[in-house]
């Protein structure tokens, strides 16, 4: 064996033939180290593992030809780099393009810091593997699977991101966009179901008009194309007897948390606050629903998630933490802590007195009136949700309107066409065929 160093990394855990041949000539090279990055990387941008980081170490550390295997942290090659050294980064050639190019740019660079090589094998086309790979996102899609992803990323991550998502397509949008920023792959950790999008989407007033039937075929659809964990926008829970049916039959799908709002009688959009007639439930009636709802479900993993609307109402940071307190003591898994000032500052207030005394309870935010706070800020506050509740729908409308407007206004479509509609094409490339 040759005295060279050599470092190659990996993430799948379905091990074809392509695999192990680029093993093999990696392993010519020298000795050969593989660097098995962990869950929560290949979550953020692969797809969930089914196989934990450990046991793909282990798979990897069984094949011949290698020498040592190391957890990888980042999907950068920078660490591994500057601490070995190697002699020679082997890869496939499937980076030279897409989302993973600047990865494979910054890798060239630091090889270049110290007169290392970059080389790369033709990336091997694989039928089998398409086939066991679709059947693994496949499995990711399995209620019983799916259900409990939500807390598994909570308890990576620290902090997740979640994407509106009102229709198949939209489901389809939050789950595959993908961006590289620094040297790190971004994208939505789940997706949020909204009933303010579900209404409009139906040219429907958002006053818990459409029934819960409705809904879960809006939930349907959404999981039937996508894998991502879904939290539902429950609105009050309606009464206590109906909640309690809507827990287990979320829970049978593998929506992973309802979120229900501490109000009572007909729902208003909180974003109008008290600028229309609004009535909160009282302390003791909605830790009730939520008993209710927690000793109806089956398992351990779907979450029931208080929203309190103090701050909306307008009655205090302290009545929101005494309403939390028992919230959470009646057995919520979490808090939603909703606010409709343009500054975060009660937010922040809320989160950073709740988090004094209460370190387990999630913590969810959505900013859609305080939009200017950037997701790191509300992590090192303690935050572990952030959710982008309606700016799918609420960025189509002006699209669809501008379109409608210009084909009046030319006469034809070409102008509209050509300003912003996306081809035929790109839509269908998004759409799975199976």
């Amino acid at each position: 064996m040759s005295d060279k160093k050599v470092f190659m990394c990996m993430s799948t855990d379905v091990i074809h033939g392509g695999h192990i041949e680029i093993i093999k000539r990696a392993a010519e090279l020298g000795e050969l180290t593989v660097g098995v990055l962990t869950d929560e990387i290949v979550a953020t941008y692969k797809r969930y593992p089914l196989l934990s980081c450990e046991e793909r170490m282990k798979i990897v550390a069984g094949i011949k030809g290698v020498s040592a295997v190391v957890k990888q942290e980042d999907i950068s090659y920078r660490e591994p780099l500057r601490r070995m050294r190697p002699d020679y980064v082997v890869h496939g050639d499937d980076w030279v393009t897409g989302f993973q190019k600047p990865v494979r740019d910054e890798c060239i660079q630091l090889l270049a810091e110290y007169g290392g090589e970059l080389i790369e094998y033709p990336y091997s086309i694989n039928t089998q593997y398409d086939r066991l790979e679709a059947a693994a996102r496949s499995q990711l899609s399995i209620p019983d699977i799916r259900r409990g992803r939500l807390k598994w990323l909570i308890e990576k991550k620290s902090m997740i991101t979640c994407m509106e998502a009102h229709t198949g397509l939209t489901g389809l949008i939050a789950e595959k966009t993908v961006i590289m920023e620094e040297g790190a792959i971004r994208q939505f950790d789940g997706m949020w179901v909204s009933s303010l999008c579900d209404s409009t989407i139906k040219g429907k007033p958002d006053t818990e008009l459409v029934d819960f039937s409705s809904r879960m075929n809006t939930i349907n659809d959404i999981m039937e194309v996508t894998t991502k964990p879904i939290i539902l926008d429950g609105d009050t829970g309606g009464l206590t007897e109906h909640f309690v049916y809507t827990v287990r039959s979320l829970e049978r799908v593998g929506v992973s948390a309802i979120i229900i709002e501490d109000k009572t009688g007909l729902k208003k959009n909180s974003l109008f606050g008290t600028e229309v007639p609004q009535q909160q439930d009282t302390i003791e009636n909605f830790c009730y629903k939520i008993a209710e709802g927690k000793r109806a479900q089956k398992t351990k993993d779907f979450m029931i998630i208080a929203r309190i609307e103090s701050l909306i109402l307008e009655k205090g940071i302290d009545d929101a933490l005494t309403r939390a307190r028992a919230y959470v003591a009646a057995g919520a898994d979490g808090i939603m802590i909703h606010s409709r000032r343009k500054e975060p500052d009660e937010v922040f207030t809320f989160v950073q007195q709740f988090r004094e005394e209460n370190q387990r309870a999630v913590l969810v935010v959505v900013p859609t009136s305080y939009n200017a706070v950037y997701e790191e800020e509300f992590k090192r506050r303690g935050v572990n949700v952030v959710i982008y509740a309606n700016h799918l729908i609420r960025s189509s409308y002006p699209a669809m309107q501008k379109t409608a407007e210009t084909i009046l206004r030319c006469h034809r479509a070409k102008e509209a066409d050509e300003q912003y509609c996306m081809p035929i094409k790109s839509i269908l490339s998004l759409i799975p065929e199976e």
